[in-house]
């Protein structure tokens, strides 16, 4: 299974409705920021969604222009799918999957993360995550996509773990992130990794290697959480899978949806 593999699917009906007869009625971006209580770092999110019938999907996106976004409204997913932005894309592809497996009637398990403060949703979060993971005491994992919440779970586990993120810079503890994932991999065990990978075009090519030196795979997807559950069983183990709205744009619960095994 390739992400090509999954477009062409979707573009002959495969996988249920007619891509063509499927239309983005919303499209918006979310800009945020956020500095958890007691944390000392703060960070941005740029997401791009579309909504197609009561399904949103999402990408995220280092920047994009209103415009671009406006415009996808009253398109059809099948136009969406070659547009030429990896972002509008994926959250095409995401809204549709969405909508014809919605994640409530097709993950093994929907987990809600309780009502709280940023922190305290962040760090739920990312113990449900880590859960899925289940990492062994010391345990080397790759983490590409750094969320600080994520290591100190790791931490509290006992495992160890290479943080990995484009951006480069350092984590919470002063620890140098590593900028090239697949050169990362080979110290490590197991992988764990933001579904924006997949808008940033790494997804395929670290999987191949992943799976290729037989390293499990496990994803934490806002960008893609509707895709990512398709490779499983092509080299992913589970997939936790986060649509929108995203835990932290809400105080009261929110869900998540863990996958062990493919939508059907």
């Amino acid at each position: 299974m390739t992400l090509t593999d999954l477009v062409e699917l979707v573009r002959g009906g495969g996988l249920g409705s007619d891509p063509a007869a499927c239309t983005v009625s919303v499209g918006f971006t979310t800009r945020q920021g956020a500095r958890h209580a007691t944390r000392g770092q703060s960070y941005r999110n740029t997401v791009v969604s579309l909504r197609v019938e009561e399904a949103v999907g999402s990408c995220a996106v280092e920047d994009i222009a209103d415009d671009d976004v406006h415009a996808c409204v009253g398109a059809t997913v099948l136009d969406l799918l070659g547009h030429p932005n990896p972002a509008i894309r994926t959250a095409a592809l995401d809204a549709y999957l969405a909508h014809v497996r919605p994640h409530h009637l097709s993950a093994t398990k929907s987990v809600t993360i309780g009502s709280g403060s940023s922190l305290t949703k962040s760090m739920a979060r990312a113990q449900a995550v880590v859960d899925l993971l289940d990492p062994a005491p010391g345990d080397r994992v790759l983490v590409v996509g750094v969320v600080n919440s994520l290591l100190h779970h790791l931490r509290e586990r006992g495992a160890t773990y290479v943080p990995c993120d484009l951006k480069g810079g350092h984590t919470e503890w002063d620890e140098p992130i590593a900028t090239d994932a697949e050169s990362a991999l080979d110290s490590c065990d197991l992988v764990l990794a933001s579904g924006m990978t997949v808008g940033n075009d790494t997804f395929e090519p670290l999987l191949r290697r992943a799976s290729g030196a037989g390293k499990p795979v496990v994803l934490f997807a806002q960008t893609a959480s509707a895709i990512l559950p398709w490779f499983i069983g092509h080299g992913v183990r589970a997939v936790s899978a986060e649509p929108y709205p995203f835990f932290w744009l809400d105080g009261g619960p929110t869900t998540i949806h863990h996958y062990t095994e493919r939508p059907s």
